[in-house]
């Protein structure tokens, strides 16, 4: 039965991503605009009050991601080791890099990429700019001015775990080549281990278990991932010329939605991640109209508008050097068990927390 949904998904695979992606996208968008997910919000939250209610439904995300994930791959439905996050060479120092200067940026502009792309569609042209600057800057990480720079240190700052007998840098293989173990068995383990600790850690609050939007906001990104993850897989095909095996990520995809619209009668064909990009303003603005929150809002003075600029561009640059964002690596990367995609989430998490320290004693 799988086998046959998969033929016909490969076969038809644009109109699956395009409209697919188009409906995950509008769901998280909504959801972000709705619950008031926000991760550097949920890093202020507990500086600030002592609330790590935000910062569980961040994990809750993550949890439900990875089991996700495993159930995707238990199914045969996907094979994870195309997934750009699980390559055998692990980058460590572009994840810790990128991971701190992206932390840095997202407190500079009050978001993360998701976060500006949802007060976007609610009518603040500053996250309007602040996306279009993060866009501009990855490509010039990918592939303009900061490229040689980041590729130089990238190649300096990287190890081949496959030299060393791993065949990829999740933590279940590592887990696998470590100890014998069979590379399934290794991988319920790990997923058993750490998503279960998570939501051990995430329920045991009892202020979070009685808090619906945080609940839902765990729930429902987490399964926004794992829907990505399955549409993708399921429209996989090896042989195309560009395969695509992905979910949520919003750093490249900002630049890569800039590039579509500029040169559309190129290609009309919308790739997994613009739609998914455009599917988060409208369902945000969608959102916003429904709760009569939709405003527009620009800059209040030359200083707010040099911080959103210059948080823009260490997203931008940060994201691209550490190959993804708050949702591209802390939930969609780690969700696949990737040794990066946690490096990055814990130089994130460092990162928020320099900037904001900085930003209180400079006030």
């Amino acid at each position: 039965m799988i086998e046959t949904w998969k033929e016909a998904a490969v076969e038809n695979a644009a109109f699956f991503v395009g409209w697919g992606g188009l409906l995950i996208g509008i769901v998280f968008g909504a959801l972000i605009a709705r619950t008031n997910f926000c991760t550097m919000g949920s890093l202020s939250d507990i500086a600030n009050f002592g609330d790590w209610r935000r910062f569980r439904s961040w994990l809750l995300a993550v949890a439900v991601a990875m089991l996700g994930v495993l159930l995707i791959e238990r199914a045969g439905i996907g094979d994870f080791s195309f997934s750009l996050y699980v390559a055998p060479r692990l980058m460590w120092g572009g994840h810790i890099l990128g991971g701190l200067i992206f932390g840095v940026g997202m407190v500079l502009s009050g978001g993360c990429v998701s976060k500006n792309l949802v007060r976007a569609g609610s009518g603040d042209l500053r996250s309007l700019i602040v996306l279009w600057l993060i866009g501009g800057t990855a490509y010039m990480t990918i592939g303009g001015v900061f490229a040689e720079t980041r590729v130089a240190f990238i190649n300096a700052t990287s190890t081949d775990l496959a030299a060393a007998g791993f065949a990829d840098q999740r933590i279940s293989s590592i887990l696998s080549g470590l100890t014998g173990m069979a590379a399934g068995t290794a991988q319920l383990l790990a997923v058993l281990v750490i998503a279960g600790g998570i939501l051990i850690y995430a329920f045991k609050d009892a202020d979070f278990r009685k808090s619906a939007p945080h609940l839902t906001a765990g729930f429902g990104i987490g399964l926004c991932v794992v829907a990505g993850w399955a549409l993708t897989a399921f429209t996989f095909d090896e042989f195309a010329d560009n395969p695509t095996l992905a979910s949520l990520s919003y750093v490249r995809p900002a630049g890569d939605s800039i590039d579509y619209f500029m040169r559309f009668t190129a290609d009309k064909t919308p790739s997994f991640a613009v739609v998914t990009t455009v599917g988060a303003l409208l369902g945000a603005f969608l959102m916003a109209l429904s709760q009569k929150k939709f405003h527009l809002a620009t800059f209040s003075d030359p200083g707010d508008t040099l911080r959103n600029l210059s948080g823009a561009i260490l997203m931008g640059l940060g994201g691209v050097t550490a190959l993804g964002c708050t949702i591209g690596q802390a939930v969609t990367g780690f969700s696949t068990l990737a040794l990066g995609s946690l490096i990055t989430f814990l130089a994130i998490i460092l990162g928020g927390i320099i900037a904001m320290k900085v930003m209180e004693r400079m006030i």
